[in-house]
């Protein structure tokens, strides 16, 4: 496959999108929906759990410019989830729209809605609520079983089966396993057993959560949102409105970063109640601080590991039990868990001869998680590289050579990933590949720079899927146009990672012609075919393979149709590009003249919809290697150079395929190294602003490289698999080497700040 000239794919080629964003186009939802909307303002709790008691609103609704002002009393009382997820939703149903009972800081109490902003934040003020207040649970660790409960009503609801209990503050619990983990450990040379712990890390997009909305001149309910999830989203408000979902149409503009946290429905029902309250178009922007402390982040996780392994370094037995924070409210806790075991665990399937794999998740009075990027593989392959480095470093053994010994290899069945075969499987070539261009070996080496600085380097692999196997649809509908051109039309959403552009090279190269002559459309429940959305890093590789599906179907209706302009049958014509030709002859028709017909006297429609969905979810793999300064005096960590070597099957867009890579590395160094979430002993959140909140940047990277080890996934479209998320695993556990390398402190929980190193340091002195 790699040797075939191609004339679209595996080429990087601008973004459809590029021209409009640089020259500052109205594109975002602010940009392309009425300013006169209603204001929607929410009135959020000081507690972290009480009861409202009573709540006065009337001198708020006498604000001049306030519409509306409603309440718990006011809403529906159907219980809903906003996970953005495939019916019957994993994540349980235990939501309101507006809750009497609040369960973190920052919790929805109150609605507003004005003519402007002013009114509406003036009438937020005046409302007067009288709280009883509640003991809340702030330590997850506590959680289970404890006799104080996050959700003690009666109407809570499980859609799916997945082992919680409202009444024991667990979410979800489940055990997997193969083989005799603790026979294999009693016989294995060296059993190491920690404890890691990862934080709620917030995306901190750019475009904050926000939603229009308008009754349509059908009487039905409109939805705008800078949204990931647009046919979930429809279920989502259907189910919380308690109106059909025919009644609704949800549609995305251009989005502005999402990252996972606009899988979540997080604020799209506050002003759809009010529009159908009202009757009148209503608009909820979130601020920054309202998405850093009501958004919906990454899923707190401890992960207690033993790793059982022999003195040659063989690593035989992986025993890894994750403990996972929800928040107040279920949305995607059972679904994240699972990555941080299954799609860490299948790293070391090498020599593999048992694993266990258990988890709890649990409800706390805290802000709520939800998706992100990694979806807890992150967490999971942060704390299993981990430990395989303090492995390697108590064998005095060369973390790389540890790691070509154990990690999968092409064709190896995985136990932990669902039995999988890894069919395309580059992770030996990325570790090779990664250790020369890196230079590791005269890297590793801890080199003393003087001035109390010290440079370090360190290692990780990781691994990610391709979808959610079994479970994801990816659709796309392609229309030839009276010109010969074509219109592509898909329910997955473009959130800045280009998937429009990789669908129109595809749809290009299928119906061998320009990427200019495929028109992109996307995404609106009304006109789209559905689609899961665009997360579980599916879109390439599910709705990829549905655009190849739907092209080989038009090409068989343009084929007919043209046999018929050409008098022969459809077997006898043959497809080039701009036209169709006889094949017996120079005869021929060209695209538009097909298209025209198409419209005459005619009963082939020239447009189709595929759909697939997959039975697999063969996963991308990569190596990150770092190489840090350390200032022993300070604790401050510069990274200097930061090197990945991604097998992602064939990229179809290099350049995408890249700058998705470098820009996840970003975000795992923040993870890692200055993104602190914190709350005060009362459970109010201290990182609501990114003064707090501190996000690298650019200037704060040193040197990234990127570059690939191609293989080719044969049931991915054009031998691709996925590559939006596995970008962001690998910077922890590399940089938690690093700073061991440079220190001799094991940090075993993120982010290690500078205080963390300093302080370890004195520590580890006056010992």
């Amino acid at each position: 496959m790699e040797n075939k000239e191609y004339r679209s794919i595996h080429k990087s080629v601008r973004k459809k999108d590029s021209m409009q964003l640089l020259l500052g186009k109205p594109v975002y939802m602010d940009d392309i929906t009425p300013k006169d909307a209603l204001v929607v303002k929410l009135l959020r709790s000081p507690h972290a759990n009480a009861i409202v008691r009573s709540i006065d609103v009337s001198a708020a609704k006498k604000v001049p410019g306030v519409e509306a002002v409603y309440t718990w009393e006011d809403v529906p009382q159907n219980r809903f989830t906003i996970a953005g997820q495939t019916y019957p939703e994993p994540s349980p149903y235990d939501r309101l729209i507006l809750d009497r009972h609040v369960r973190f800081v920052g919790d929805a109490v109150a609605i507003v809605a004005a003519e402007t902003e002013k009114a509406a934040l003036t009438a937020l003020r005046l409302i007067r609520v009288v709280y009883d207040v509640l003991e809340p649970v702030l330590d997850f660790r506590t959680a289970k079983d404890n006799p104080v409960l996050v959700h003690p009503e009666d109407d809570w609801y499980p859609p799916c089966p997945v082992g919680g209990d409202n009444r024991r503050n667990l979410v979800a619990s489940d055990v997997s396993e193969d083989g005799d983990v603790e026979a294999v450990l009693k016989d294995c040379h060296i059993v190491l057993e920690r404890t890691y712990h990862t934080k709620a890390f917030n995306q901190a997009m750019m475009e904050t959560f926000r939603t229009y909305t308008e009754m349509d001149r059908y009487g039905r309910l409109h939805v705008i949102s800078s949204t990931q999830i647009v046919f979930h989203c429809r279920r989502i408000l259907s189910h919380a409105l308690g109106i059909p979902k025919s009644r609704i149409r949800v549609e995305k503009p251009r989005i502005g970063g999402g990252f996972g946290a606009k899988q979540t429905a997080v604020c799209e029902v506050y002003p759809a109640f009010v529009t159908l309250k009202t009757g009148r178009p209503a608009k909820l922007i979130y601020t920054r601080e309202e998405s850093q402390i009501a958004g919906s982040p990454r899923h707190e996780m401890e992960i207690r590991i033993r790793l059982g392994a022999d003195r040659d370094g063989k690593i035989r037995c992986v025993d890894l039990y994750t403990l996972s924070n929800t928040g107040a409210y279920g949305e995607h806790g059972p679904t994240t868990v699972g990555l941080s075991g299954h799609k860490s665990i299948p790293l070391y399937t090498g020599n593999l001869e048992a694993y266990r794999f258990g988890y709890d998740v649990v409800y706390t009075n805290m802000q709520a998680s939800g998706a992100y990027r990694g979806y807890g593989a992150t967490q999971g392959i942060y704390a299993l590289e981990t430990i395989v480095n303090e492995l390697a470093e108590q064998l005095g053994m060369d973390p790389t050579v540890l790691r070509d010994k154990n990690m999968v290899k092409e064709g190896m069945r995985m136990p932990a990933y669902y039995n999988e075969e890894a069919n395309a499987c580059a992770l030996d070539r990325c570790m090779q590949h990664c250790r020369e261009i890196f230079h590791w070996e005269e890297k590793y080496p801890v080199r003393d720079m003087g001035n109390g600085k010290v440079r370090a380097a360190g290692v990780a692999m990781a691994m990610q899927g391709s979808c959610i196997s079994r479970v994801d649809v990816g659709s796309a509908t392609l229309k030839l146009s009276e010109d010969g051109t074509y219109n592509l039309i898909i329910g997955a959403a473009d959130m800045g990672t280009g998937c429009d552009t990789i669908l129109a090279q595809m749809a290009a190269e299928c119906m061998d012609c320009s990427i200019d002559d495929v028109a992109v459309f996307g995404a609106d429940t009304d006109a789209s075919p559905y689609d899961s959305g665009s997360y579980a890093s599916s879109t390439t590789y599910v709705t990829g393979k549905a655009v190849e599906k739907a092209c080989a179907q038009l090409k068989e209706k343009i084929c007919s149709i043209a046999a018929e302009m050409l008098d022969c049958r459809p077997q006898d014509v043959l497809f080039e590009g701009k036209r169709v030709r006889r094949i017996d002859s120079d005869r021929a028709v060209s695209l538009e003249q097909i298209a025209y017909k198409s419209q005459v006297f005619n009963n082939t429609a020239a447009e189709v919809t595929a759909s697939h969905s997959s039975p697999v979810s063969p996963p991308p793999y990569m190596v990150g290697m770092v190489e840090i300064e350390l200032d022993k005096d300070t604790g401050l960590v510069t990274v200097l150079d930061y090197m990945a070597v991604v097998d992602c099957g064939i990229p179809i867009n290099p350049a995408l395929a890249r700058i998705q890579t470098e820009g996840g590395i970003v975000q795992g160094i923040g993870h890692t190294l200055t993104e602190d979430v914190r709350y005060d002993g009362k459970g109010r959140p201290i990182h609501s602003s990114f003064l707090q909140y501190k996000l690298p940047t650019r200037l704060d990277m040193g040197k990234l490289r990127v570059e690939f080890e191609h293989s080719c996934e044969p049931t991915g479209p054009f031998g691709a698999k996925s590559i939006g998320e596995i970008v962001i695993n690998t910077p922890a556990p590399a940089l938690t080497h690093a700073i061991y390398r440079a220190t001799g402190v094991w940090h075993r929980e993120i982010p290690i700040t500078p205080e963390k190193i300093a302080l370890s340091l004195t520590e580890k002195n006056n010992a």
